[in-house]
């Protein structure tokens, strides 16, 4: 591969400015009004229908737009979530029409709506703020189909060339992706899938440490999530009667988390959740923690006088890419406190969400956690662990073409070299696709940046850096010489 020089990248930067504020911008709003839950949050989404609004929404827009030898096409599986296709024929001169395919990537289903949004905001309200659009989904990720054949557009527009390309847009995301190793098998096993010979994948569903330049993800963590249950009676009893007597099924759960977290200091204790962390990767995460300093953790709206779990950088940085963490994201059983009486409840059920580092082996911490909760219960208690895991991701080197590309683009839009970061989140499509495709090349980066707080109130995408980011996509597409 070259480094592309074929576009304009003035006139690119010019109809990319105009693309986004005039089209991208209200469609946007139009898919932010739509509650369109991941089926993991909405288990009748098929008849709910709004998942299918947000597809069609997508969709129509893909195949207005005038980009050359593309087909669009919504692959069903029985069963499944639907899979939005853009195939993309190879584009001017210089190029491989039957050259490996470059994957853009990335997802249109949303996290619920959390509590806590502004008075004047909302998860399905679009609100246009400056650069700030306000809403579910816009950041995470409802802009990458949008920004992805923007940038292509703008490639064929300008006088660039480029590689067969494949954009995938899939519903299942922040489900854990349980629906697209189908599609993908689907597909790869179909002769004119496009999907036998990948060798650069581009997904837009990761973060920014900082809004002015371009930061390229280094690896993923991976995700141990389930919900554990625990049962002492078989029905509500008066606390005056049986405290003291009946174990509270709530302390029963202190327990057992005890038995996988410290709760001194939130050190996961479980041995196959803790790997050795690669020397290049800590070099990588001293390098973030000495530009960023405080704003590692300054972008935390942290209540008045509390503090982050450290306050060193390097261990902040490390902390949220490298180790394993430990989030409790629901409770069942116990009544709101305005309607809550004196009674020790039955059963408390809690939903666990640990991030693992990139290299470590989701089943085996998945069965080393149900083995730590369900071994030996409190009391004899009633207890279930049922969980499932994602694999994290850590990227290959990067080939000399490609981080030479990056950070020309980088300079070039941004006036700052790229910065390399490892991310806390989890992305399941990469490892996928890292094991199918081991020679190919990942661009993982994406918008979430301070404080735009992707699953919580107040998401919001900024729309000027998005613009920019497509910009950048444009350059890397473009194999013109």
């Amino acid at each position: 591969m070259s480094i592309g020089t074929g576009i304009d990248t003035a006139e690119a930067d010019r109809l990319i400015g105009i693309a986004w504020p005039e089209d991208l911008v209200p469609r946007l709003q139009e898919y932010i009004a739509i509650p369109a839950l991941s089926p993991a949050f909405d288990a009748d989404w098929a008849a709910n229908g709004h998942l299918t609004r947000a597809i069609d929404l997508v969709e129509d827009w893909m195949r207005s737009r005038p980009v050359e030898g593309m087909t669009v096409w919504r692959q069903q599986l029985e069963g499944r979530t639907p899979l939005l296709v853009a195939r993309i024929e190879a584009f001017g001169p210089g190029v491989d029409p039957d050259g490996p395919t470059t994957v853009l990537y990335g997802h249109l289903d949303k996290q619920p709506e959390m509590v806590g949004w502004r008075d004047d905001l909302g998860p399905w309200r679009p609100v246009l703020e400056g650069s700030r659009l306000y809403g579910r989904g816009g950041a995470d990720d409802g802009y990458a189909a949008f920004a992805s054949l923007t940038a292509i557009e703008a490639v064929q527009r300008t006088g660039g060339s480029h590689p067969p390309l494949m954009v995938l847009i899939e519903a299942s995301e922040e489900s854990g992706s349980p629906d697209l190793p189908a599609h993908v098998d689907a597909m790869a096993a179909d002769p004119d899938g496009g999907l036998d010979d990948v060798d650069l994948v581009v997904c837009l569903d990761s973060g920014c440490a900082t809004y002015d330049t371009l930061w390229l993800t280094t690896s993923l963590r991976g995700l141990v999530g389930g919900q554990l249950r625990v049962d002492i009676v078989t029905e509500g009893l008066h606390s005056g009667g049986a405290g003291g007597v009946v174990p509270s099924s709530f302390r029963i759960v202190r327990m057992l988390l005890d038995r996988i977290e410290r709760a001194a200091d939130g050190a996961v204790l479980l041995e196959s959740a803790n790997v050795e962390i690669p020397d290049h990767r800590i070099a990588e995460a001293t390098a973030t923690a000495e530009l960023l300093g405080d704003g590692v953790y300054e972008a935390a709206p942290l209540v008045s006088g509390a503090r982050p779990m450290t306050a060193d950088h390097l261990d902040a940085v490390l902390g949220r890419t490298w180790r394993p963490s430990l989030s409790y994201t629901g409770i069942d059983g116990m009544p709101s406190t305005g309607s809550a009486g004196n009674v020790l409840r039955p059963s408390t059920t809690l939903s666990l969400s640990m991030r693992i580092p990139p290299t470590a082996d989701p089943g085996a911490v998945e069965r080393e956690l149900t083995e730590a909760l369900e071994a030996d219960p409190p009391y004899g208690a009633r207890v279930a662990f049922r969980g499932e895991g994602a694999a994290g991701w850590n990227a290959p080197e990067l080939a000399p073409w490609l981080g030479r590309s990056l950070d020309a683009a980088s300079r070039d839009v941004f006036g700052q070299p790229m910065q390399l970061m490892g991310e806390g989140g989890t992305i399941p499509f990469m490892g996928m696709l890292g094991e199918r495709f081991p020679q190919a090349q990942f661009v993982i980066t994406g918008v979430l940046g301070p404080g735009s707080n992707a699953h919580g109130p107040n998401e919001f995408l900024d729309v000027a850096y998005a613009e920019k980011l497509t910009r950048i996509l444009a350059r890397v597409l473009d194999r013109g010489s």
